[in-house]
């Protein structure tokens, strides 16, 4: 007895394809930043993967992505899991961030009046945002991530990082828990929720044979215990430090899905735990045409005949 086959036959995908080429609504995609930070396209059904070395800036990008996502999208509620930074040590670098006012300072708790406006500031923001974002207490497994992003209604799920959060069920070693985490997580992504994972990197081999963390080196290989990281993935990069200037860090995209792979220039103010673009905008087409402008001149297009017999 054969197998029941499973399939849509191509004329009924394109009638639903056209449909929404010309009446349908583009993908929903969360405001995280300005400048060559709006090519990280996260929003629901996308699962975005940020990699680094250690201490390269990947939690501070992370969770910078997150809060400026939920300032600019009023109805927006997040999920934090972080496994190595309590939420008070997440909000001590946020508020640096925001305020301008040194993180030494905040987590010394050394703060005077001249901090008064801008920190005053700072909390403001974070208050605007703190009802809709939530983050998860151990353990640290994926069963207490879903359940808590159900419970608080989180549409937006950061995990920090991969390699030390559990999926159900037994797994032979490390490598097998990692890709078993990440069919997961696309399963999520699939339901609806946007996803944004942090992950570590192996060291790669230079020229010499030599174990480095080179910038030049790093690939989607790189991600450490990887096979179905790049490939569940929809966008994929690594934060490389650049040797001149020091202050310079570039977000190097290594696979995206839906678009033209675009590197960019940050400069990660590290007193501040701040990531900013070093091109203010990114670069524009001259001109765009809108769907409703497309659907129109479809409309008014006269088809091609069938036969032969035109010049060619």
């Amino acid at each position: 007895m054969s197998a029941k086959a499973h399939y849509t036959v191509g004329a009924d995908v394109l009638t639903d394809w056209k449909d929404s080429l010309f009446n349908g609504t583009a993908p929903r995609l969360y405001r995280v930043g300005t400048g060559g930070l709006q090519s990280v396209e996260l929003g629901p059904g996308r699962v975005v993967l940020v990699g680094g070395l250690p201490g390269g800036g990947k939690t501070a990008l992370a969770m910078q992505l997150v809060v400026d996502a939920l300032r600019a999208e009023g109805g927006l509620r997040a999920v934090v899991c972080n496994v190595e930074m309590t939420p008070g040590v997440l909000l001590d670098r946020q508020l640096a961030r925001l305020s301008g006012v040194p993180l030494d300072a905040i987590r010394r708790r050394q703060l005077g009046a001249e901090h008064a406006a801008r920190i005053d500031a700072g909390l403001a923001t974070l208050d605007a945002i703190a009802d809709r974002l939530a983050f998860v207490q151990p353990p640290y497994d994926l069963g207490n991530i879903a359940a808590t992003a159900d419970d608080f209604g989180g549409e937006l799920l950061i995990l920090d990082y991969l390699q030390r959060i559990r999926p159900p069920g037994e797994h032979g070693d490390r490598r097998g828990s990692v890709d078993a985490l990440m069919d997961y997580l696309r399963q999520f992504a699939d339901a609806g929720c946007a996803v944004l994972a942090v992950s570590a990197v192996a060291r790669s081999k230079d020229r010499r044979g030599r174990s480095t963390y080179d910038g030049d080196s790093l690939s989607l290989a790189s991600f450490r215990e990887s096979s179905e990281l790049e490939y569940g993935a929809d966008w994929a990069g690594v934060l490389v430090p650049e040797r001149d200037p020091s202050d310079v860090v570039t977000l190097r995209c290594l696979k995206h899905r839906h678009g033209e792979p675009q590197d960019v220039s940050l400069r990660f103010e590290r007193r501040y735990q701040r990531l900013t673009p070093v091109d203010p905008e990114p670069a524009e087409p001259s001109q765009r045409v809108s769907l409703a402008q497309l659907a129109a001149v479809w409309g008014r297009t006269t088809p091609a005949d069938d036969d032969d017999g035109g010049d060619e």
